[in-house]
């Protein structure tokens, strides 16, 4: 038996309506979604922390999902495991002629914008033609923005340079601050968002990876947060017990001691 013949008879076992776990048996798609994307992140949380026992253990987790959700499918009808695995295989390959390709297509190498054409084809068969088919509405949504962001500037719609995208940031905070004038929260929110739409379309412009520049900031301030409460501990008091102007000074030797 192999090993993932050995986890997958196991969510079998788990899924048992009459011998298996009452948990798994009564999930279904929907209420395992969220904790398909949990893993997903702590994945990423491993590998930002570079903490290959973890990534290990995370990897198995996310795997998991992948099996229940095989599983699941199984006992509807619709695909089993198996089909997940020729499904990936199959299109890897599609995705990659100047690998597994003709000799021809072998020998011309990889194309620019090569993996996109391919990725488009496969869209146009699935009846939305639209510029922005096949974005995942449960992306993050830093992500989905650049996403749709670089679709539209495939086709064309974009600013020519960060200069416009500066501009547009700037427009969008001032919209942002007629909108608090009003006191309106729908239309805060409104513009609110605009403002980081705008500031998404600026991190492509810069090649910057918006997802990934807001996760190493978080990170950032929290190591310098917890510096400097570990600095105020050593004094004897709570952060409650200093004001803004004396925790701005430890905030800034934090700053000066964690980068």
């Amino acid at each position: 038996m192999s090993d993932i013949q050995k986890l997958l008879d196991i969510m079998a076992r788990l899924r048992d309506p009459e011998n298996g776990c009452p948990w798994d048996v009564q999930q279904d798609f929907a209420s395992i979604a969220p904790y398909t994307i949990e893993e997903a992140y702590e994945v990423a949380d491993a590998i930002a922390r570079e903490n290959m026992d973890d990534l290990r253990d995370e990897l198995g987790d996310l795997l998991l999902q992948v099996v229940f959700h095989s599983r699941m499918a199984e006992e509807a009808g619709q695909f089993d495991f198996d089909d997940v695995i020729d499904g990936i295989a199959e299109k890897m390959i599609r995705r990659h002629p100047h690998v597994f390709g003709s000799d021809a297509e072998r020998a011309a190498g990889i194309e620019a914008g090569s993996w996109e054409k391919i990725k488009a084809n496969e869209r146009s068969g699935d009846g939305d033609e639209s510029v922005m088919a096949g974005i995942a509405q449960a992306l993050p949504a830093l992500m989905r923005a650049e996403k749709l962001g670089k679709r539209a500037s495939d086709v064309g719609f974009d600013w020519p340079d960060r200069e416009g995208v500066r501009e547009k940031i700037q427009e969008e905070l001032r919209e942002l601050e007629a909108a608090v004038g009003t006191r309106a929260a729908e239309s805060m929110e409104e513009e609110f968002g605009d403002v980081l739409f705008a500031v998404v379309n600026m991190a492509r412009h810069l090649k910057i990876d918006p997802e990934q520049a807001l996760t190493r900031a978080n990170y950032k301030f929290e190591r310098r947060f917890r510096d400097m409460e570990s600095d105020l501990v050593k004094s004897g008091k709570r952060l409650r017990d200093f004001n803004l102007e004396m925790l701005d000074k430890f905030w800034r030797k934090a700053k000066g001691r964690v980068g």
